[in-house]
């Protein structure tokens, strides 16, 4: 969720320059795994089940992504990252990507040195709060505590929107989401503050979901997405193609439960260039000429994985809304694969 702040950035980017420097593609397939930070628990997103096994719709991301370059989509390291350590895990060289709602903005893009890849889920700031305390819009939240993790520019959204509206509010500093919803459910806080989807998923755990409520306003951009360093363009590539196969094969029509079938061949020539009948793209990227169907295979295409992990017929029950195909007039789209 999250958004940037500005710490020891000179100290992150000198680490991103410095990791960047040997090809990551190569490291992976030398190790035989990828090393994906994520966060260190969001249901939905990305949190180990009773079994301690990883799920969620970013976890999916690095399965495909493990997919396309390995074959195996369960060669993953999850290894969880919080606000405040998630830069540094990926600019020294710990993780090879981080996908773990991670909003792309101007600093972290420049200053910090990480290519963002696309963007998974489009998202905004909100808040949640008890029904009974019987607001029903954040401007009613005057003199209310609120908690915020740190690591992150939601403190500064918060204070851009309190000024504008003239209210006053008491910050109560967290720094994991587990955290917060400790603090949250005991009262340390009248409020909950982050990513929309983030309210929506940590609602969904609690043992009665009704007697909270989300509200209306939605005070920022957040285009949350995966991440990798400055400087290794061909692994830029990798995952930002991967997440691309997701996106088409949606819009083609591709499914885990057709793509057995549509690998032998289609007469949609962007369909059989996707999934490696046609051309020479995975020899482009530096893989096999089957990566993409193998990423789709890790956990299906965009639309399964949302469905499966964040949808509406989940606990989580998020609406497609801007996370729709463009072609459903929302904003996901990828650009072809020619």
């Amino acid at each position: 969720m999250k958004k940037s702040v500005v710490f020891g950035a000179l100290t992150v980017a000198g680490l991103a320059a410095g990791a960047a420097a040997a090809g990551t593609l190569d490291d992976v397939k030398a190790r035989g795994k990828l090393n994906c930070g994520v966060t260190t628990g969001l249901v939905g997103f990305a949190a180990p089940d009773a079994n301690g096994e990883w799920k969620g719709f970013d976890v999916g991301v690095c399965r495909a992504v493990a997919g396309a370059v390995l074959g195996d989509p369960t060669a993953v390291e999850f290894v969880p990252t919080t606000g405040k350590t998630r830069f540094t895990a990926l600019a020294s060289g710990e993780i090879d990507m981080l996908a773990r709602n991670t909003t792309w903005t101007f600093s972290r893009d420049v200053d910090l040195k990480f290519t963002f890849v696309g963007v998974n889920y489009y998202d905004g700031q909100g808040f949640m709060v008890p029904k009974e305390l019987g607001v029903s819009s954040a401007k009613e939240l005057d003199g209310a505590t609120v908690c915020i993790q740190t690591g992150t520019t939601t403190e500064l959204n918060l204070a851009d929107f309190f000024r504008s509206n003239n209210i006053s509010y008491e910050p109560v500093p967290i720094e994991t989401n587990a955290e917060a919803q400790q603090q949250y459910l005991a009262g340390a806080c009248d409020v909950y503050t982050t990513d929309a989807s983030g309210l929506a998923a940590t609602r969904a755990t609690f043992e009665d979901p009704s007697a909270h409520v989300l509200l209306p306003e939605i005070i920022s951009k957040e285009p949350l997405g995966p991440l990798v360093r400055h400087g290794d363009d061909n692994w830029g590539d990798v995952v930002r193609w991967s997440l691309n196969a997701l996106i088409t094969a949606e819009e083609l029509g591709v499914t885990s439960a057709n793509i057995a079938e549509m690998a032998a061949g289609t007469n949609n020539p962007e369909v059989n260039r996707l999934l490696g009948t046609e051309g020479t793209l995975g020899e482009m990227l530096g893989l096999s000429a089957d990566w993409a169907k193998n990423a789709i295979m890790a956990g299906g295409n965009y639309g399964e994985l949302f469905e499966g992990n964040i949808g509406e017929a989940t606990p989580i029950g998020l609406a497609r809304g801007l996370n729709a195909q463009w072609t459903d007039g929302g904003l996901i789209y990828s650009p072809p694969f020619r």
